[in-house]
């Protein structure tokens, strides 16, 4: 692996980028109104709307309700404000991934089956309601319970074949593997942390690329979770770019921590990756929000991380958000990777994901030649579930329509 170009540029990056989302519009009011629905509305649902439960059920419950909607913002603040307490967050977080399930859930299936029971005159008013109200709790734990077991395993690993028309022959079968969006945190996984690096180990890579998002806190204080990435193998250069919550926690800190571990931190640079008689460049750029952190030289800057290479070469851009893909398209870059997303994490907020960017997860076109994957991602952030949003490690081979033959 060859390193080629300097990290930092004054250069400014496309137009229009400091103008806020759709989502990010949206999410200026969110804190305000979404604790208020997400706990009121299972609440009227399960306990108000015919059912007449026994009047201490119904107070018992709806205290329960009530307790979660203060308790839950109280243990967010402490737990990811400026006292960090994670204890309180993991109470939050739980708490907060608890609630959109029930929330979901009473809403689809309590209205669906509300209906589906009146057509068939299955009982009187308060069976039917007493029976949306056990149903909505059932799935509500059955998938909260299997979302923890697919939150906290290790993740299973995707492979796809890429195939890249500028990729020469040399490079042919050249194995890529991506995690991302590990996200240590509150809860301890340094055993976690451990056995994925053990698993990508397996994997015979010849590159190793980490898309940002390492933890929830500070490197000085996630660095027993984030020490085992130092034992990742490649054969050729295991390569870091950072994420947007770098910047919620001293991202030099990380920069510098993956530096120490034994990875390079793309910042806004690329090096070179050559094999077979072929070269491809790997470019990476630190996250959108870098420049809004206030940390000097942090910037998403394309224009930095490909000076000095080669037009004619093929480029392995790691970008942490998909959004950057109109850029990269717009530089020709022939495949970006990307996480940020978590698939949506908790069905189904993916469809909020996508009033923010382009791709959820997979592998997706853009432009005239500019291929996306977007990793689910490797952990999870905040609360410990995964629902129909699995995590993974990505195995991505890269194939040239010079070669096809498998490696």
């Amino acid at each position: 692996m060859t390193e080629t170009s300097d990290t930092q540029s004054a250069a400014t990056e496309a137009p229009g980028a400091s103008s806020g989302s759709p989502l990010q519009r949206l999410m200026r009011y969110i804190p305000l109104i979404a604790p208020l629905l997400l706990w009121s509305v299972p609440c009227w649902i399960l306990l108000h709307t015919g059912q007449h439960w026994p009047l201490p059920v119904a107070l018992t419950g709806t205290a329960l309700f009530a307790l979660g909607l203060i308790g839950m913002p109280l243990a967010m603040v402490r737990g990811h404000g400026r006292r960090q307490q994670d204890g309180a967050a993991i109470v939050g977080d739980t708490l907060l991934g608890s609630i959109w399930v029930l929330f979901t859930w009473s809403v689809l299936l309590g209205v669906l089956l509300r209906l589906t029971l009146a057509v068939a005159d299955v009982g009187d008013g308060q069976d039917r309601a007493r029976i949306v109200t056990w149903a909505v709790l059932s799935v509500t734990a059955v998938l909260l319970g299997w979302g923890y077991a697919e939150a906290r395993r290790v993740p299973r690993v995707r492979r796809l074949d890429v195939q890249l028309p500028r990729l020469g022959a040399g490079l042919d079968g050249t194995r890529v593997v991506l995690i991302t969006d590990t996200h240590y945190g509150p809860l301890d996984r340094a055993r976690w942390s451990a056995r994925v690096c053990d698993t990508v180990n397996t994997l015979d890579a010849d590159l190793v690329c980490h898309t940002g998002d390492i933890a929830d806190g500070t490197a000085e204080r996630r660095r027993t979770q984030a020490a085992p990435l130092g034992t990742v193998k490649a054969t050729h250069a295991r390569v870091y770019v950072t994420g947007n919550h770098e910047y919620y926690s001293e991202a030099q800190g990380w920069v510098d921590l993956m530096d120490e571990l034994g990875w390079e931190p793309l910042r806004n640079r690329h090096v070179l990756l050559e094999r077979g008689g072929d070269t491809l460049v790997v470019a990476g750029v630190d996250d959108v929000t870098a420049e809004s952190s206030g940390l000097a030289g942090h910037r998403a800057h394309l224009d930095g991380a490909l000076q000095g290479a080669d037009t004619d070469l093929p480029v392995l851009l790691l970008a942490h958000q998909p959004k950057f893909i109109d850029r990269a398209a717009a530089h020709g870059i022939d495949l970006q990777l990307s996480g940020h997303t978590h698939g949506g994490q908790i069905w189904p907020f993916h469809h909020l994901v996508r009033l923010d960017q382009p791709s959820v997860a997979g592998l997706s076109h853009h432009g005239a030649r500019t291929l996306l994957y977007t990793s689910r991602g490797t952990g999870f952030w905040g609360p410990p579930f995964r629902v129909f949003a699995p995590s993974e490690i990505t195995l991505l081979v890269l194939r040239s329509p010079q070669q096809s033959t498998p490696s």
